[in-house]
């Protein structure tokens, strides 16, 4: 049976990944507003300004928690360091994104993240196979993923990057549980 959570926390050993609120929204604002945090994914303008992290608190508050469940993703110590999100899009099995704000690359933040939202995919969502995506020009993205334990599926999709303005070849992933 899928338990419906309409605000879920996850809890890791260094992060809990929730719901995004008002009080995120400047955190939001300055991370993501690195170039390079947007070129990096399929849905984020560049620039990205505090309407967009408005505009992006306001989305996931009417999310359908049975088809998507968006997570800023909190450190203990630091706050919010990025956003991780599943949702149903055009595959059967939904779909893991995420970004982690440039000051907390290599600290394995992502990958944790990950994890706890693939355990929680699993065990509360009723979810027993999530696909993932990284951009060819992002391997690092893709050994997040290889540690999380997605494979790769040998399949790349051109997927277009609001922030480049331009299609992107996407490597896919699979996880199975």
């Amino acid at each position: 049976m899928c338990v419906i959570e309409t605000s879920p926390v996850i809890e890791t050993r260094r992060l809990a990944l929730r719901a995004p609120g008002a009080h995120d929204i400047p955190h939001i604002a300055r991370l993501a507003g690195d170039p390079e945090i947007a070129r990096m994914t399929c849905r984020m303008p560049s620039p990205f300004r505090t309407a967009d992290a408005e505009a992006f608190v306001m989305n996931v508050a009417m999310q359908d928690p049975r088809r998507a469940n968006t997570f800023v993703i909190e450190h203990e110590d630091h706050g919010p360091v990025g956003v991780l999100g599943l949702f149903h899009d055009k595959d059967r099995a939904p779909e893991m994104g995420y970004w982690i704000g440039k000051p907390f690359w290599g600290r394995g933040l992502a990958t944790e993240a990950a994890q706890g939202a693939l355990a929680w995919a699993r065990t509360r969502w009723s979810k027993k196979a999530v696909i993932a995506g990284h951009f060819a020009d992002n391997p690092a993205s893709g050994r997040v993923l290889d540690k999380a334990g997605f494979l790769y599926t040998g399949e790349t999709r051109r997927q277009f990057s609001r922030a480049r303005q331009a299609e992107v070849d996407t490597r896919m992933m699979l996880w199975l549980a």
